[in-house]
């Protein structure tokens, strides 16, 4: 068994040496049979610490670089520059993490959408795929906004993942007809996570595996420090949801990862 963690905060303080530190999270992670990690970027706050842990386990670590949406303000057009900068000097393996938040704050919303159309392009540009974010929030939904957007702009070869994918039936339907995969995370696992309505009506072609790490930790762990090698008690809760087996849902999801991975990371196979 293989298992992908395609979207984990792995460079996050609560992962220091206090907590426990990186290595022994990542020999956990092993035991479980995660083979890679995809960590996404939130800001420029965060690059140093991506790029520290892409560097030091370049085939278990992979980074994206994007400008996250709660974390734009009125710096967005520098924090954008700084994005196109590492785009242009580094290798990623996609754009993220970008989107909508309507959750926290409502003050930067029109530089949210400037700032997620932006990095739509780019993705596009630089054929990549993108890990996006849409919370929801002061009664709009983030992930109708952020598909109308897609559906918009059209742009030829877009796809990746909706990241932390919590919709209903018909949203799930809607992201998987624009060529998007479904991040199933730990919300699966909550009793009334909803996604017990949604899993068992969709092909296994369509969903990745997350945990989001250190956030949304599933049960038993719900409220705790989430890690990566939870993500076999996410692929258990969709085996079961499913009515297949774990293996089933290892190697599926897995497949399904790889074939989003660019050009430049394709020699790179689980092991």
């Amino acid at each position: 068994m293989t298992l992908i963690d395609t979207h984990a905060h792995i460079y996050d303080p609560q992962f220091n040496s206090e907590a426990g530190g990186v290595d022994e999270m990542l020999a956990q992670a092993t035991s479980q049979q995660v083979s890679q990690i995809w960590m996404p970027n939130c800001a420029r706050e965060t690059v140093a610490g991506l790029m520290a842990l892409a560097e030091q386990y370049p085939d278990r670590c992979l980074p994206m670089m994007g400008l996250h949406p709660a974390y734009v303000n009125d710096t967005v057009d520098d924090e954008l520059a700084s994005v196109a900068a590492l785009l242009s000097q580094h290798a990623f393996m996609a754009l993220g993490e970008i989107g909508l938040d309507f959750y926290w704050d409502m003050t930067y919303v029109d530089q949210q959408f400037v700032a997620f159309e932006t990095q739509l392009r780019w993705a596009a540009d630089q054929q990549l795929p993108v890990s996006m974010h849409t919370r929801s929030g002061h009664e709009r939904n983030a992930f109708a906004e952020a598909t109308d957007l897609i559906e918009r702009l059209a742009l030829p070869g877009l796809t990746g993942i909706f990241h932390c994918f919590v919709g209903t039936l018909d949203e799930a339907r809607r992201a998987t007809e624009l060529g998007f995969k479904l991040g199933i995370g730990g919300v699966a696992t909550f009793k009334n996570g909803g996604l017990d309505k949604v899993l068992p009506h969709i092909g296994l072609e369509h969903i990745v595996l997350e945990t989001d790490s250190p956030y949304l930790a599933p049960v038993p762990y719900r409220g705790k420090r989430n890690e990566p090698a939870y993500i076999r008690l996410i692929a258990q809760r969709v085996a079961d949801l499913m009515q297949i087996s774990i293996d089933d849902v290892a190697r599926h999801t897995t497949a399904n990862a790889q074939a989003l991975l660019p050009a430049l990371y394709g020699n790179l196979l689980p092991r």
